[in-house]
C-alpha cells in the first residue's frame, strides 16, 4: 500500500515514496496498530461470553467448555482487565523514555501480547489468567510508546502533516476493531473459544512481522531512550521491584497454604489498587510545590474533568460486558433473515467512529467559522448526558425483555451510536485538553494520568460487581445512567468557574 502512492508533497523529500503523503513509517505503524487492535479487540469480544460458557447465566443454546461463572464475576473481571490495560500504559510510557527507547519497548509488547493470546488458546482457568495478564501487560507497553513513534515521523508540532497523520493512525486502530469481531469473536463464540484466541495471536503476530520488517522506514529517534536510568537508578528500582514481588509471593502463599485463596484475593486488590492510583497521581502532582500559581488553577480545572470521563468510561465500557451479555440472552439473533453473532455488537462502535469522526470534525469546524463552536467544558457536558441518555434507552428494551420476549438488535445499535456521539464529544477534547491543562513538569506524564480515567471508569464498575450489585437489573442501569446525566448537568453548570480555573486555555 505505501509504495503504491509516491507523490511528493508537503514536508516530504523529492522524490520519496510516501503513504497517502505521510512518511513510509506511518505505513508500518498504521498496520502495526491495526493487527494489535484486531487481537485485542477480537479477544474483548469473545471475553465474557467464555467467562459465562457453561454457566447458569449463559445464553439458552450456547457453546460449552467456558469458565462457568457468573455474570457479575465475569463482568468484574473484564473490568479489572480493562482498567489495568489503560493502567500500564503509565509504566508503559516509562519503560520507553527510561529503559528501552519506543522502538524496542514495541517489540517487546508485541511478543508479550502474542504470547498472551496464545496462553489464551490453552485450555485451563490458569492458562486464561496468565494469558490475560500477558495481554493487559503488553497492550500498556505498546499503547504508550507507539503514538510516540508517529510523533517523532514528523518535523515537530508545526509540521503540516502531522495531525493528518495521527488521524490516518487512528484510522487504523478502528479499523482493526472493526473486523475483529466479525472474525476472531465469530470463529471463537459459535465454534472454538481456543481458536478464536488463536487467531488474536495470529492476528499479533502478523502486525509484530511486519513492524520489524518495516523499522528501516522509522525516526532514528524511535530507536533513542530520552531519559536512560543511571546506575544508580536502575539497581534502586530492581530492588525494589523484586523485594515487592517477594512480599506479595510470600503473601499469596501462606493464603494458598491456609487453603483460603478465591478469586475475589486477586481481583479486590486489583480494583482498589485501579482506584487508589489515579488519586494518589493526581494528589502528588497537585501538592508539587513547585507549580505555578496557574498551573496549580489548571490542575483544579482538570480534576473536574478527570471525574466526569471516569464516570463516562464507567458507563462506555459496559458495552463489552453488560451489553454483550444482553445481546447474548435477550436480543434476536437474525436480521433480515440473516443468522448474527453476538459479537458483532462490538464492531459498531468503530463502525460509527469512522462514520461520524469526519463529520464531526466538519462541524465543530464550521460552528467555529460561525463563533458558535461549544467550548470544551460544553462537550464535556454533552458526551456524559448522551453516555447517560444511552443506558436510559436501555432500560427500554430491558423491560420489554423480562418476560424472556427477545428485543430487535435496532435497540442495541441505538445504544453504541448514541454512545459513539458521545464519545465523540468528549474523548478527543480530553486528550487536547490534558495536553493543554498539563504543568511543564508533568507535560509527558499527564497523557498517562488521562488513561487514568478509564482505569478509576473501569474499576468502579469492577467493584459494583464484586459486591454483589446486579449489572445486568434494570434499576442500576436507570441509577447509573441518572448519575452521568448528573454529573453533566453539574458540569455544565459550573462551566464559568471551571472556566476561571482553566486560564488561558479554551
Amino acid at each position: 500500500m505505501a509504495s503504491s502512492l509516491t507523490k511528493d508533497t508537503a514536508g516530504a523529500p523529492s522524490g520519496e515514496k510516501t503513504f497517502f503523503g505521510h512518511p513510509r513509517g506511518l505505513a508500518t505503524l498504521f498496520m502495526t496498530e491495526m493487527w494489535e487492535r484486531f487481537s485485542y479487540y477480537g479477544m474483548r469480544a469473545l471475553l465474557v461470553y467464555y467467562l459465562v460458557s457453561g454457566g447458569a447465566d449463559a445464553a439458552t443454546g450456547s457453546q460449552g467448555g467456558g469458565l462457568a461463572m457468573t455474570a457479575a464475576t465475569a463482568t468484574a473481571i473484564y473490568s479489572v482487565y480493562v482498567s489495568m490495560v489503560y493502567l500500564m500504559a503509565m509504566p508503559g510510557g516509562w519503560f520507553g523514555d527510561r529503559v528501552w527507547g519506543a522502538r524496542k519497548t514495541v517489540t517487546i509488547a508485541g511478543s508479550v501480547i502474542m504470547l498472551g493470546h496464545l496462553s489464551l488458546a490453552l485450555p485451563g482457568q490458569a492458562m486464561f489468567f496468565v494469558g490475560l495478564i500477558l495481554v493487559a501487560v503488553g497492550s500498556g507497553l505498546l499503547k504508550a510508546n507507539i503514538s510516540t513513534m508517529v510523533g517523532h515521523l514528523y518535523d515537530g508540532p508545526e509540521d503540516p502533516r502531522r495531525d493528518g497523520g495521527f488521524t490516518l493512525f487512528y484510522i487504523g486502530i478502528n479499523l482493526g476493531a472493526f473486523v475483529a469481531p466479525f472474525v476472531i469473536g465469530t470463529v471463537g463464540k459459535e465454534n472454538n473459544w481456543h481458536l478464536g484466541f488463536a487467531l488474536a495471536a495470529v492476528g499479533m503476530g502478523l502486525g509484530l512481522v511486519q513492524f520489524l520488517l518495516g523499522t528501516r522506514h522509522l525516526s532514528p529517534k524511535s530507536n533513542v531512550v530520552p531519559n536512560p536510568l543511571s546506575p544508580e537508578e536502575r539497581k534502586g528500582i530492581l530492588l525494589k521491584v523484586v523485594g515487592a514481588t517477594l512480599a506479595i509471593a510470600v503473601f499469596y502463599g501462606a493464603v494458598v497454604a491456609l487453603g483460603a485463596f478465591t478469586l475475589n484475593w486477586a481481583l479486590v486488590p486489583l480494583t482498589l489498587a485501579g482506584l487508589i492510583i489515579p488519586i494518589a497521581v493526581l494528589v502528588r502532582i497537585k501538592r508539587d510545590k513547585e507549580l505555578s500559581a496557574g498551573e496549580q488553577s489548571k490542575m483544579n480545572g482538570y480534576i473536574w474533568f478527570f471525574v466526569a470521563a471516569a464516570v463516562f468510561w464507567m458507563i462506555y465500557d459496559q458495552g463489552g460486558s453488560t451489553l454483550s451479555l444482553f445481546a447474548d440472552e435477550k436480543t434476536a439473533s437474525t436480521v433480515f433473515g440473516l443468522s448474527t453473532s453476538a459479537t458483532w455488537y462490538q464492531s459498531l462502535n468503530p463502525l460509527f467512529v469512522m462514520a461520524l469522526a469526519p463529520v464531526f470534525a466538519w462541524l465543530w469546524l464550521w460552528l467555529a467559522r460561525k463563533n458558535q463552536e461549544p467550548n470544551t467544558i460544553v462537550k464535556f457536558a454533552m458526551g456524559l448526558v448522551l453516555v447517560g441518555g444511552s443506558f436510559f434507552v436501555f432500560v427500554v428494551p430491558m423491560s420489554m425483555a423480562a418476560d424472556g420476549t427477545k428485543v430487535s438488535p435496532m435497540w442495541l445499535v441505538s445504544i453504541y451510536m448514541i454512545q459513539t456521539i458521545g464519545e465523540l464529544c468528549l474523548s478527543p477534547v480530553g486528550l487536547s485538553v490534558t495536553t493543554k491543562m498539563a504543568p511543564r513538569k508533568y507535560a509527558s506524564q499527564m497523557m498517562g494520568v488521562w488513561f487514568l480515567a478509564v482505569t478509576a471508569g473501569d474499576c468502579t464498575t469492577g467493584l459494583l460487581s464484586l459486591a454483589g450489585v446486579d449489572l445486568n437489573g434494570t434499576g442500576i442501569i436507570a441509577m447509573e445512567a441518572s448519575l452521568a446525566v448528573v454529573a453533566g448537568l453539574a458540569v455544565w453548570m459550573y462551566r464559568k468557574k471551571v472556566q476561571s480555573m482553566m486560564g488561558e486555555v479554551h
